[in-house]
């Protein structure tokens, strides 16, 4: 495996960019959509392969992938890309790069340590076609409301983001409040979580909170909430209101208060879709539910929240959305070091990035990573610790996980923890058959 040699920013040579233009947000969510709306036709819902695509377009596939990524391009290009999607390239559908002058190398972003949310404008935020174009889409109706659910670090806070980035370009308030910021006993007491909720988001939108004149004991917490975000913030504001509840499994440890909130939630929704007088208001509200499928959810939510709205589960990447990373963090790898890679480590987004980021600092060659699981494990110690205390806790779960690492071939596992090792993103399930996420966690929890 080659590495592009780095130069400090400074200190690397610049030339003049050729004349070119990027695909602006507008004209990315246009084409994707495009292109869903076609292979749903033509291809039975398929995606296209990027072969599929060059056949298709005309365009080699590095081109193609460019104009997805998307990065500067040709317009004729572009145009030619549209036109066999069936669109015609408008004016807001592309932009010209801000400056003449750019590097040698495309990327000049220093990567950071993976972990967290991918910063907006980032050049490692990799999309997962349809998934933002659907959300972006989803976000703009009436009442909306939309569920992200996937391991942890699997970029669900990232995409929640984007879908609020997205809706404010689009004239929207954004809200985006994390569970995680409630004290432990505010989970406690249905009274005081709705106060917590309806006060922080108050408070995230510049209005003064008014609980003490909304608040009514005698008609009880849930109607008194329904009436301050009607009254306080719902009337005081012109536009549509996008809020992203992130870190919402943490209100789970107490089903009695989650189950009462996500039933005042899903009467909301509800008020949306009556197409009646009172309705108008509550299409203003849109809402974005974040949580982690490493939590059990209590069998008495689903019936109130989890059977509405646009579900997106988030997927591992595929082959060539780590190629894409790989090249966005400036790695020369061959097909058969991916596919290497992808098996070692899945498509996990934080283990790809982790290994991309360790190989652009050299800190490790791709055969170490792959041969010494002693330099494999040292890398990723913090998140094979965090999979063993999760394994530790549930010894049933963890004689099921053995079983499936003892075994070359996937073996069938009881329904109920065969869903929860995938939850926790330790195997890839299909029916009730299982197999290990990838030969890292095989590497590491197998038996000695």
């Amino acid at each position: 495996m080659q590495k592009i040699q780095h130069k400090p920013i400074d200190q690397q040579q610049t030339k003049k960019r050729k004349r070119g233009v990027i695909l602006s947000n507008q004209g990315l969510n246009r084409l994707q959509a495009a292109k869903l709306e076609i292979e749903e036709q033509e291809n039975s819902g398929n995606r296209y392969t990027l072969e599929m695509m060059s056949f298709r377009t005309g365009l080699a596939v590095d081109t193609i992938m460019k104009i997805f990524a998307p990065a500067k391009v040709d317009k004729r290009t572009i145009k030619l890309c549209f036109k066999a999607f069936n669109l015609i390239l408008e004016p807001t559908d592309y932009t010209y790069p801000e400056t003449e002058e750019t590097t040698e190398i495309e990327n000049t972003q220093i990567p950071e340590l993976p972990g967290g949310q991918v910063p907006i404008g980032s050049t490692f935020y990799i999309e997962r076609f349809p998934i933002e174009s659907r959300s972006d889409h989803a976000i703009s109706q009436p009442g909306a409301l939309i569920r992200i659910c996937a391991p942890k670090q699997m970029g669900k806070t990232s995409l929640m983001a984007r879908i609020l980035a997205n809706a404010k370009k689009h004239g929207a308030r954004t809200v985006a409040l994390s569970f995680q910021l409630a004290d432990e006993d505010t989970f406690t007491c249905l009274d005081n979580f709705l106060k917590w909720f309806c006060g922080s988001v108050s408070k995230e939108l510049n209005l003064s909170p008014q609980l003490a004149s909304q608040w009514s004991d005698s008609i009880g917490s849930k109607c008194s909430a329904t009436d301050y975000f009607k009254n306080h913030i719902l009337t005081e504001i012109d536009s549509p209101l996008v809020i992203a509840l992130d870190e919402v499994n943490c209100i789970f440890q107490n089903p009695e208060v989650a189950s009462e909130f996500f039933a005042l939630l899903r009467a909301w929704y509800e008020k949306a879709k009556y197409n009646n007088s009172g309705s108008d208001i509550w299409q203003k509200l849109r809402l974005v539910i974040v949580h982690s499928t490493e939590f059990d959810i209590p069998e008495t939510l689903s019936k109130f929240m989890f059977n509405v709205g646009l579900c997106l589960d988030l997927p591992e990447f595929n082959q060539q959305q780590v190629e894409n990373l790989a090249k966005r963090y400036g790695v020369i790898i061959s097909s058969q070091q991916l596919q290497k890679l992808i098996s070692f480590v899945g498509g996990h987004p934080y283990r790809v990035q982790l290994a991309l980021y360790h190989l652009w600092h050299q800190d490790i060659t791709l055969e170490q990573l792959l041969q010494n699981p002693a330099e494999a494990n040292k890398i990723y110690s913090v998140h094979l610790q965090q999979h063993l205390w999760n394994l530790q806790q549930d010894p049933e779960l963890a004689a099921a996980f053995t079983q499936v690492l003892q075994t070359s071939a996937p073996i069938e596992l009881e329904p109920r923890l065969g869903l929860k090792l995938q939850g926790l993103g330790l195997v890839n399930l299909q029916a009730n058959v299982a197999k290990p996420s990838c030969e890292l966690y095989r590497q590491y929890f197998s038996p000695a």
